[in-house]
């Protein structure tokens, strides 16, 4: 172990402790500090840089949480294995295919006018229908008003107090008055030209995912986008999904004719050992924050899942990057698709999360092998957002207002997720809590041998609902995550925190 040299710059625009963060990240990825090598200690370092300990804290939190670095308790931290990630990068940028594309907007085919009924043939679009019906009762349902419940910890509550409609009424006035008739005529396929385009910056700056606005499909909600995914790759693929996972993404694909696969987790996520024992040809994955875990996948693994997805011009991988805005300890995790040398990630994001869900705008960026499918088999498509909503949400973030409303969200929601942790401080002696400091959720696993149902059941007595972790696995008997329930903070407000959390201390301790 030596001592580091880092060359801090007060006005550089970045903090201190990111500045120390990006600088051991480099060292690390050009292999200038060797796998197992020792880092200083954190008080070592701030003391030979001169800085506060909690600015080298925050720059190895960061590093340990993307999976650069490793503490050993007692020994300090140590630099990871990630030799296979510039292994996969060296030979990435040695054998990717160079794409010429036109700098100017490429506009894909005009949208069919023909009536489907007199087009020959041989030139119509392949409908595919599912060859599978769901059972009714196998489908999630909204949840119906339960009024013995007084607290819902809900994971997928949101705090919609925080919506800026003044501003949001302001832009749709705006849209309105300065629009002529073209804003009401059917509009792209994909979605509005200067949308893509905004988004695809955004995505750049806060997520480091490399696209054009070409690559960029806008859809009324998640469902729709994996619906068009289905007719992009085919509707014959295996594909495979971590256990326990997202359901409500499991039943859509399960009504496809698609081979779902479940695979083993370990504590880094989904094993690409898994995928090839499984030859399976896509895999539905949530590196950043996994549903309903809390998992972030270190950058090790996610390079051997795209070192798989390389092995097979068929594979790929389709990244869920679906709260990644919320992270309450350094800076928010980069995505998966950053890291893709070789345009093999199929990256999915939302709205809905980090403004309101009634907005139901997501989005999904195509790698350029599957944007040519898209172009030459599923264009005719018509886009399934309102042009009008599509110009209000440019706007939104356009001029900088998402950017203030993620700021204040992150500080309500950081509140709120620093109180239930204060509030369950009682509960540390029979529970272990984990999942925390990103999402809007975490899981508190019980210690002794009361089961997840009991839980559940002594909560609700007390008139408070949790949800059993058991619910997100596949197959109900296969019970892996033993007695964990989860906790939403999201749609409380501070008193129905404190007064929920005291009731599930009456029911459980």
């Amino acid at each position: 172990m030596y001592e580091m040299t880092i060359r801090l710059q007060e006005d550089s625009g970045k903090c201190l402790y990111e500045q120390i963060y990006e600088h051991i990240k480099s060292e690390i990825r050009e292999g200038k500090l060797l796998t197992d090598e020792k880092l200083p200690s954190t008080r070592s370092l701030a003391a030979h840089l001169e800085v506060s300990r909690s600015t080298v804290d925050l720059a190895y939190a960061q590093l340990q949480s993307e999976g650069y670095i490793e503490a050993s308790p007692y020994r300090g931290y140590y630099v990871c294995n990630v030799r296979e990630l510039f292994q996969l990068e060296r030979e990435s940028s040695h054998s990717k295919e160079k794409y010429t594309r036109e700098i100017m907007p490429r506009e894909i085919m005009p949208q069919e006018t023909m009536p489907r009924d007199t087009m020959p043939r041989d030139t119509m679009p392949r409908e595919i229908m599912p060859q599978k019906i769901i059972p009714r009762d196998t489908i999630p349902q909204e949840t119906e008003p339960n009024h013995n419940v007084l607290y819902d910890f809900s994971p997928n509550g949101i705090d919609v107090s925080g919506f800026p409609l003044g501003t949001w009424k302001k832009i749709t006035r705006n849209v309105l008055n300065s629009s002529d008739s073209e804003l009401f005529s059917q509009g792209h396929g994909q979605g509005e030209w200067e949308l893509r385009g905004t988004i695809s910056r955004y995505l750049h700056s806060q997520r480091g995912v490399n696209c054009r606005p070409e690559q960029i499909i806008i859809g009324a909600g998640n469902d729709y986008l994996l619906l068009l995914l289905e007719k992009i790759l085919g509707p014959q693929i295996s594909i495979a999904m971590e256990n326990p996972t997202y359901k409500r993404a499991y039943h859509i694909f399960r009504s496809f004719s698609w081979h779902i696969v479940m695979a083993d987790m370990d504590e880094n996520g989904m094993k690409a050992e898994e995928l090839k024992k499984a030859e399976v040809t896509a895999a539905y994955i949530m590196p950043s924050h996994q549903y309903p875990m809390g998992t972030v996948m270190p950058i090790g693994r996610r390079a051997e899942l795209l070192k798989w997805a390389e092995g097979h011009p068929d594979r790929c991988l389709i990244e869920d990057d679906y709260d990644s805005e919320f992270r309450y300890r350094g800076k928010p995790i980069p995505s998966l698709q950053a890291s893709d040398q070789s345009g093999k990630v199929v990256y999915i994001g939302t709205f809905s999360k980090a403004i309101a869900p009634a907005i139901r705008v997501g989005y999904m960026v195509l790698p350029e092998y599957l944007l040519d499918k898209y172009l030459s088999a599923c264009s005719f498509y018509s886009s399934t957002v309102s042009r009008i909503d599509q110009r209000i949400l440019n706007e939104f973030i356009r001029d900088g207002y998402f950017e203030r409303h993620l700021n204040k969200m992150r500080k309500i929601y950081r509140s709120k997720h620093d109180l239930l942790l204060e509030a369950l401080e009682p509960f540390k002696k029979d529970f272990i809590i984990s999942g925390e400091n990103a999402g809007l959720h975490l899981l508190l696993t019980g210690k002794s041998n009361r089961g997840e149902a009991e839980l559940v059941s002594k909560a609700a007595e007390k008139g408070v609902r949790v949800y059993a972790l058991s619910d997100s696995l596949v197959k109900p008997g296969d019970n892996k995550v033993g007695n964990t329930v989860i906790l939403g903070y999201g749609g409380l407000n501070t008193e129905q925190i404190l007064k929920g959390t005291e009731l599930l201390r009456e029911a459980w301790l």
